[in-house]
């Protein structure tokens, strides 16, 4: 029985996939094997906004800059709709 260019192809192509996911299966397995033993049972925040030291050196996350920064326009538009409905009313008087 011979086997073909082809076949030989395929099937290291099919032993590389294998081993791929049986690596990536052992990984899992291992992380979810960590969750349950350690104390909490949670996985690790690696969110930029809860590092401590970014915190320290006045790094954030887009999404909180964002969000600082729109909550800071929206404060300086209501102040300046404040200013006007004060300046409108005070000529009618």
């Amino acid at each position: 029985m011979h086997i073909s260019n082809e076949e030989e192809i395929v099937m290291e192509v099919l032993k590389v996939v294998l081993l791929a996911i049986g690596i990536m299966s052992f990984a899992f397995v291992g992380l979810g094997i960590q969750t349950l033993l350690k104390k909490g049972g949670k996985f690790p925040n690696t969110h930029i906004g809860s590092n401590k030291y970014m915190k320290d050196n006045g790094v954030t996350c887009a999404q909180t800059f964002d969000k600082i920064e729109q909550a800071k326009a929206r404060k300086e538009l209501r102040f300046k709709q404040i200013s006007l409905d004060e300046s409108e009313n005070k000529s009618f008087c």
